[in-house]
């Protein structure tokens, strides 16, 4: 199963980030995320045997509890590997230094414990950021990401964690499929929510 560790805004964080970009996506033919796949990848994992989900899920529930809440706002932007030959187009988070340490202990923790379940992360550097659109070919993109350094969302606070499948080619469009399969609350009272029928579900 391919699985990545996120955190997913609230729909009305998304819902503000979908609005600012919907009047002007037509202005260029990238690959635009749709909204629900909106979200802060902390761990990506390619390939989770269904002989690994229940210790991975147990490791992050502890991951989650041993986490505190914290502010963050989408804002801002960038592009990956830079503007000028971008593959990937961002955007960021605004974080105090406190939120920015949890969060960075929090993409560590989740990192960690996927690692301690036999399962392989990408061994990329955590650069937090929601992925809006991928591009083609690389493009210059420096007017768009003045555009986003326009934009300043609502704050929310991050209090858990998700733990989302991803099911290639099975989403509109020949995109993937993004489901929550469990969320894990941070603090000591934390425990696992459960998603599908009844609980997150589909996030497509």
């Amino acid at each position: 199963m391919r699985m990545f560790v996120a955190l997913v805004p609230p729909a009305a964080v998304v819902e503000d980030l979908d609005g600012f970009l919907a009047v002007r996506r037509d202005a260029a033919a990238f690959r635009w995320s749709p909204a629900e796949h909106l979200h802060v990848t902390l761990a990506f994992l390619e390939r989770v045997a269904d002989r690994q989900l229940d210790e991975l899920v147990e490791r992050l529930t502890r991951a989650g509890r041993r986490r505190t809440a914290f502010p963050v706002r989408i804002a801002g932007g960038g592009a990956f590997p830079d503007a000028a030959r971008a593959r990937v187009l961002w955007a960021g988070l605004d974080l105090d230094q406190r939120a920015r340490t949890e969060l960075d202990r929090t993409a560590t923790g989740a990192r960690a414990a996927a690692a301690r379940a036999g399962i392989r992360v990408d061994g990329q550097r955590f650069r937090p950021h929601v992925t809006l659109a991928r591009l083609g070919r690389p493009e210059e993109v420096s007017d768009w990401v003045r555009l986003l350094d326009s934009y300043t969302g609502p704050a929310w606070t991050v209090d858990e964690l998700a733990l989302v499948a991803s099911y290639l080619g099975e989403g509109p469009r020949g995109r993937p499929r993004h489901e929550v399969v469990e969320t894990f609350p941070f603090g000591r009272a934390g425990g696992v929510r459960r998603g599908g029928p009844g609980g997150l579900g589909s996030l497509t």
